[in-house]
């Protein structure tokens, strides 16, 4: 076997759990997505939604409901970074990120108490902006696991250049996340009107689960799916 082929198996293998890694974790976020949205009536997630809706909200004078949506704004954001710091903290990276966004569901599914509701959402919120920090590229590619918007924006780029004649496909991995997140979003809506009292408890059991699965990655190839940090500042990434 040649250095060559053996690289391309390789880089096969890595892009071949990636995009596996990829489908797994959008599917558990667009069902807890569908049922933090069933439960709470907000996006959990979908903060082009929520900054839209809060800016409806001041204009209409419902200024309680529209810092609800700012709080949910800014408690994303913290999630997303709070993610980085877990990922980067630990070896096991991948495994970290999703045991702390399952303790996370865990922790919103035990406040089932009306007065607590937005304690709950805004759990749910942080969950689903840590979660982003499991797998941010594949093989260099950027990949969104809550926000398929953009998957989708770069997915119709991908297709215009392809028909302008580039041969690059690697844009068609763009896909798998808004697919994964489609299908979780499905079972996310049955659990949460059937089940709702229980959707957010077995939300967490089923990341938890999959976060133990994640052990038996090798640690070199879950690195590869994380961006480092660049103390110095020189790094910038898009």
């Amino acid at each position: 076997m040649t250095i060559q082929r053996r690289r391309r198996m390789i880089r096969t293998r890595r892009t071949s759990l990636g995009v596996t890694l990829v489908a797994a974790i959008s599917f558990l976020a667009g069902l807890t997505d569908a049922i933090g949205l069933q439960l709470s009536g907000d996006f959990v997630s979908f903060m082009t939604g929520n900054t839209t809706r809060a800016a409806i909200s001041f204009e209409q004078g419902d200024y309680s409901h529209a810092l609800v949506l700012v709080g949910a704004i800014v408690t994303f954001v913290i999630g997303n970074a709070l993610g980085i710091i877990v990922a980067h903290l630990f070896e096991r990276r991948i495994f970290a990120v999703l045991t702390t966004v399952g303790l996370l569901l865990a922790v919103a599914s035990a406040l089932a108490a009306p007065e607590l509701a937005i304690w709950r959402f805004n759990a749910v919120v942080l969950a689903m902006g840590l979660v982003n920090a499991a797998v941010e590229h594949i093989e260099g590619l950027p990949i969104g696991l809550t926000y398929v918007t953009g998957a989708l924006s770069r997915l119709g780029r991908g297709i215009g250049r392809t028909i302008l004649g580039e041969r690059n496909f690697g844009w068609t991995v763009q896909i798998v996340p808004w697919l994964g997140m489609a299908a979780g979003a499905l079972c996310g809506a049955a659990l949460a009107i059937g089940l709702p009292d229980q959707a957010l408890q077995m939300a967490a059991w089923l990341t938890l689960g999959f976060a133990a699965i994640t052990l038996f990655i090798p640690r070199s190839l879950q690195h590869r799916y994380n961006q480092r940090p660049t103390p110095s500042g020189n790094g910038l990434h898009h």
